[in-house]
């Protein structure tokens, strides 16, 4: 059966697009982020707070929602979209980042991946068909193929021999997912590290399957920021025009430009809510710390021109007693605050590069933006939330 999810380019201004996935839960104009809902939840927020901050599309996670609840409970359930009530699209991630982060509680090998569970100890095993098994149970509307995601750096032929792997599960993966035959996408994921040539098979390997969409996967897993860019200007130049371009768990503000500069039309990343549990607040000139003392007696908003329930409302002085305190409002606020940030700033690319206009835009942002200038470094790596 023909996917029900398609990709319409609008407009191009040099490598920038702008699009419209269109997907059974509703259309999605692109560039565009998705939260992280690793557990059928995005922490802190309700279905209602994402579609004020902007949210059109959210992210799941495969490997979380196979151990807890169980994909069989989701599907009982009539799926993930009425478990969490969530009436816009649903794209799920392969588990893959999952399984390279738990490298202490797992064996990997051909037929897939054998784990320890990190909530009870079980012994799991999590196979190219099982993966996309569970996908379609919890009913989304994207999915994605069991991949391996190797860390940085990994010699040459360890990466080779990876890639390989990962090409022989997505054979199995879209066999499997053809054999369900429900109109669901599945996107193929290019792996390949850093290295251009092994990059280039990974896309045409990938491509050959002729997949509705494809994601940029093994990145942001310690390589220098310049080799993560000239990675996905590379793959997302090789890839087809008219299929979507996702890269997957990227990034900071900075990266989500730079990369949309590059031609990318999807990011997730659960920077927004994890940095907003963490006291760091995203503003236009970079990062705010909340914590700091000099908000102590700070009458002012977050941001006076921020549209976000924490904006309106309340002042940083509030903010910074909620926090420094532990109350929960806190969590929710910064979160909200960071996904209206992220959401309109997704939003105002997608104005530029309809107004021809996105070279200008990037370079006003990027000369605006500094992660030094209000709050420090980001305290922690854009890596799927656990």
């Amino acid at each position: 059966m023909t996917a029900k999810v398609s990709f319409e380019l609008l407009k191009t201004d040099g490598a920038a697009r702008m699009g419209r996935l269109t997907t059974p839960h509703g259309a999605v104009e692109t560039p565009a982020f998705m939260p992280v809902a690793t557990q059928g939840t995005v922490k802190g927020l309700s279905p209602a707070d994402l579609r004020t901050a902007g949210a059109r599309i959210v992210l799941a996670n495969t490997y979380h929602l196979f151990l807890r609840p169980g994909h069989e409970v989701v599907s009982e359930m009539g799926g993930l979209h009425r478990f969490m009530a969530w009436d816009g699209p649903i794209l799920t991630d392969s588990g893959g980042f999952q399984v390279f982060s738990l490298s202490k509680l797992r064996r990997l090998g051909e037929e897939g991946v054998e784990f320890r569970s990190h909530i009870d100890g079980s012994l799991r095993l999590l196979t190219p068909e099982i993966c996309v098994e569970i996908q379609h149970a919890l009913g989304v509307d994207i999915l994605h193929p069991l991949d391996e995601c190797l860390p940085h750096p990994v010699p040459l032929a360890d990466t080779e021999r990876s890639l390989a792997l990962t090409l022989r599960w997505l054979g199995r993966s879209v066999a499997a997912h053809a054999a369900a035959g429900d109109g669901r996408a599945l996107f193929g994921i290019v792996q390949g590290g850093g290295f251009e040539t092994l990059r280039r098979r990974a896309v045409e390997a990938t491509c050959a399957y002729d997949l509705p969409g494809y994601a940029i996967g093994g990145l942001a897993v310690g390589e220098a920021k310049s080799l993560l860019y000239d990675i996905v200007e590379l793959v997302a130049g090789l890839l087809p025009a008219g299929r979507p371009r996702y890269l997957m768990g990227v990034g900071k503000p900075q990266d989500l430009v730079e990369a949309v500069g590059r031609g990318v039309d999807l990011f997730d990343c659960v920077l927004p809510t994890r940095n907003a549990r963490n006291g760091q607040v995203f503003m236009a000139d970079g990062p705010l710390t909340i914590s700091h003392a000099r908000f102590t007696r700070d009458a002012a908003p977050l941001d006076a021109e921020c549209p976000c329930e924490a904006c309106g409302r309340f002042s940083r002085a509030y903010l910074r007693h909620l926090f420094l305190a532990r109350e929960l409002l806190a969590y929710r606020l910064l979160s909200l605050h960071n996904l209206t940030f992220y959401l309109g700033l997704m939003a105002a690319m997608r104005r530029a590069v309809a107004d021809g206009a996105f070279a200008p835009f990037r370079s006003r942002f990027l000369d605006r933006y500094s992660i030094e200038s209000v709050g420090g470094s980001d305290p922690t790596s854009p890596e799927t939330e656990a």
